[in-house]
């Protein structure tokens, strides 16, 4: 009986979530399985992995066969890692605290990444809102100048409409006044 290491699809349409299970390689896709290391959910921005690394790694010694997919999430979160250096304790390379701390430092280090992505992600987020409101402010500024621009052209145009009808009636009585004038410097010179 070949075994594999399989995902489990769940969730519904346009919304995957995933069990990462081991199972008889003939068994169907979301059928039955031997025993579940864990979950995966690709929706996250990072992906949500949950596994059992140390089940993984006994399976993987035992002979089970990842598919793709799921040898990409087992050396994600560093099942394959673990095996290799398993393997070199079984050597003689190294003993299995040098192993265990090697295994340590490589999760810190993955860790310190993953978080190093949300906060990159997070102030991304935020400087895209923040660039968001100030572009909308300078919309909002520029309707408010364009609305104040068009009430004081309508007002100027209103003290010019208004303007020339006083100049105009100022003119007539400043024309009618010498001709007056004339008149009676004309009349007085008869």
């Amino acid at each position: 009986m070949s075994v594999k290491i399989r995902l489990q699809r769940h969730g519904s349409k346009g919304k995957p979530f995933f069990h990462i299970v081991v199972a008889d390689a003939r068994a169907r896709r979301d059928g039955r399985f031997i025993e579940k290391l864990g979950t995966y959910n690709p929706i996250t921005n990072p992906a949500t992995i949950d596994l059992n690394v140390d089940s993984a790694v006994k399976w993987l010694n035992n002979g089970a066969q990842p598919t793709d997919t799921a040898r990409a999430i087992l050396s994600y979160k560093g099942a394959l890692y673990k095996k290799h250096l398993q393997g070199g304790v079984a050597k003689g390379a190294f003993d299995e605290a040098e192993a265990e701390k090697r295994f340590a430092a490589w999760v810190d280090a993955k860790d310190a990444k993953v978080q190093g992505k949300v906060e990159g992600l997070s102030t991304a987020k935020s400087d895209a809102k923040k660039a968001a409101l100030e572009a909308e402010a300078k919309v909002n500024q520029a309707r408010i100048d364009a609305a104040a621009k068009a009430e004081a052209d309508a007002k100027a145009a209103e003290e010019a409409a208004n303007a020339p009808a006083e100049e105009v009636a100022t003119e007539e009585t400043a024309t009618e006044e010498p001709t007056a004038e004339a008149e009676g410097t004309e009349e007085t010179q008869a």
